[in-house]
């Protein structure tokens, strides 16, 4: 399959039914243009009111599961690879949002759905002017809102994480391959890109026909009566071939340049409304209709005016069942458009930006270019914005409301162009989606497939308007709604599949994370122990290490205690010897002393008893002693 991708190859099981679909639908519409009229009238007051309680609960379910989504633990999974980072900056992501999302419809309806509403008040809307203006505008930020871009957020999240996360080719069948597997490659698969394909080009017809009425509108502004059939027809064919130019030539680098320029004269021609229009009034109001918007959020999703009967019905089928069907056949190409730019962001990041970002900017739209024509129309003097009979003509509108502005004619020449630029941009990107789902996802289909695409989605315009006469707008209107059923069914097996993967995909982080953190104790836990056991080893081996040292130490000291006290006796016992010899020489001198002492005293004796013995030798009768 991926090697007929790279080729960009037919796939003739999805081309050839969507053609033959289409060459029916518009020989049909062209051929018994009267036939085509009634069953369509038939078909919008009888068919349609079957389908409003539908509708309203279909996109009820997705702004509910798009906030799930988004908020919940399933919005961690990011849309490609873990380590992928977002191809684009964040400001430039929700620059390339808003450009999906800013068309051909804003510039339409813009001024005149929140006067139409005023003008026609949604049944049960009661009140004086403030308060019916005020709930034209809620029911207008209702429709460009939160609703449509739940429906984008499914689409293009569905197919964003089929392609950057799953390695899969950027087409619709892909984006349901967790519930129907490998038969997303078979039947199955082409059925569900033929009524992608289909659906596609039926919402591609419906701006290209809105944008053909607003042309016709402004050119006749400038006294160019272009709002006739053959008006219509011209209009398309001159930018049916402008368009055929940028796809034959390759000009894409300059088709590119054309529509970042084009958001630049949407802003240009915003900020002027804004800056010579009741600027004060504008920026109170968008305030006061976001509060207004918010309280009453719940109760606009549900209301399907039930109680109100035909009259209910019919403002039902006019407005907010068109715009659920109309926003059910763009979702492929929108879907698709931002799922290409979002690779590398989260899902929740995702889900916030797509709905907030082109949310708040087509509020603040509404409310400049609506605000400023209830404005003119309640407080002003100017001329009115609605026809000579009172009724409110949306492509007539917002020329009515330019003409009582300061330099009236460079912003009608000027929304002209702006809705010319569209026109060609929009037709040139759809030829590109229904180029890609008729070649398996190929993001370069052949050139020849894109104008043939470009050729039918015009005509089939063409058919429209023709079929629909005086009631265009209903036809198209009408259109729209029915070829969304088949793809409401496709948008709802998306979220089922949503559901599915990122369940699956959320298991898989919880249980990754687990292990991470497993592994992370268990890597704690041996750190610890580790450094325990490092610890306790080392305590050990000091208090071994101590005591072996101590030991040492000990009989190292005690040794030397030893050698020293010997050394110590010895020198005591040296020292007292040679005091014993010097005390036994000095008893030695002593006796020798002493003796001769002893000698000299008896000689000193010897001489006292001779002495005596002569003494007693002179007396008469004695002799000496020792003469006996």
């Amino acid at each position: 399959m991926m090697d007929k991708v790279e080729a960009g190859s037919l796939a003739k099981r999805v081309f050839w039914p969507a053609a033959i679909i289409m060459a029916a639908f518009i020989g049909w519409v062209l051929l018994f243009p009267t036939s085509a009229q009634e069953i369509f009238s038939n078909l919008q007051t009888q068919v349609i009111g079957y389908f409003g309680w539908y509708y309203v609960a279909l996109v009820a379910f997705f702004v509910i599961f798009a906030l799930y989504v988004g908020f919940s633990r399933l919005g961690d999974v990011k849309i490609g690879n873990d380590d992928d980072e977002p191809d684009f900056g964040f400001m430039t992501w929700l620059s390339f949002l808003f450009a999906a999302g800013m068309g051909i419809g804003l510039v339409f309806y813009g001024a005149s759905e929140p006067l139409m509403h005023y003008v026609n008040p949604r049944p049960g809307v009661s009140g004086n002017d403030a308060q019916v203006a005020q709930a034209a505008m809620s029911q207008s930020f209702l429709h460009w809102g939160l609703h449509p871009w739940a429906i984008y957020v499914i689409v293009g999240l569905a197919l964003a994480y089929a392609t950057h996360r799953q390695g899969l080719p950027l087409s619709i069948r892909y984006a349901l391959k967790p519930i129907f597997g490998k038969k997303v490659e078979g039947g199955w698969g082409d059925a569900i890109d033929v009524v992608a394909l289909v659906g596609t080009l039926f919402g591609v017809a419906t701006s290209m026909g809105l944008g053909v009425m607003q042309i016709a509108a402004g050119l006749g502004y400038m006294n160019i009566d272009a709002n006739t059939k053959l008006g219509y027809v011209i209009i398309i064919a001159v930018l049916t071939v402008v368009t055929l130019v940028s796809v034959v030539t390759g000009l894409e680098k300059g088709m590119k340049w054309l529509s970042n320029g084009n958001l630049i004269l949407a802003a240009v021609v915003c900020l002027f409304v804004l800056v010579a229009g009741p600027t004060i009034f504008i920026f109170r109001e968008f305030v006061s209709a976001i509060g207004n918007y918010a309280q009453n959020f719940i109760s606009l999703t549900f209301n399907t005016l039930a109680l109100y009967g035909d009259e209910g019905q019919k403002f039902q089928a006019t407005w907010t069942t068109f715009y659920w069907g109309w926003w059910i056949s763009w979702s492929p190409f929108v879907g698709m458009f931002i799922a290409r730019v979002s690779k590398g962001r989260t899902v929740r990041e995702f889900v916030l930006g797509v709905l907030l970002a082109p949310s708040l900017i087509s509020f603040f739209w509404f409310t400049v270019m609506g605000g400023s024509a209830l404005y003119q129309e309640l407080f002003t003097d100017k001329p009115s914005l609605l026809e000579a009979d009172g009724s409110a003509v949306a492509e007539h509108i917002l020329f009515n409301m330019l003409g009582n502005m300061p330099g009236s004619v460079a912003l009608t020449i000027g929304s002209v162009l702006l809705i010319i630029i569209f026109f060609v941009t929009s037709a040139d990107s759809g030829a590109l989606v229904l180029g890609m789902i008729s070649t398996h996802g190929s993001p370069e289909p052949k050139t020849w497939i894109r104008v043939f695409w470009t050729l039918v989605a015009g005509a089939a315009s063409v058919a429209l308007l023709l079929a629909g006469g005086a009631e265009s707008l209903t036809t198209i209107q009408t259109v729209a709604i029915l070829t969304a059923l088949p793809f409401s069914v496709v948008i709802l097996l998306m979220c089922a599949s949503l559901t599915k993967t990122l369940r699956h995909e959320h298991q898989l982080i919880v249980r990754g994370q687990r292990r991470q953190a497993r592994q992370e104790i268990e890597r704690a836990v041996h750190s610890r122990v580790s450094d325990n056991i490092d610890e306790i080893v080392a305590t050990e081996v000091k208090s071994s290490v101590s005591s072996v040292v101590d030991a040492r130490v000990e009989a190292a000291v005690d040794e030397a205690v030893a050698e020293i006290v010997e050394e110590r006796v010895e020198a005591a016992v040296s020292d007292v010897e040679s005091r014993v010899d010097r005390v036994v020489n000095q008893v030695n001198l002593h006796s020798v002393a002493i003796e001769q002492m002893t000698d000299t005293q008896a000689q000193r004796s010897l001489t006292q008893e001779e002495v005596e013995a002569d003494r007693t030798a002179k007396k008469p009768g004695t002799s000496a002693p020792w003469k006996k």
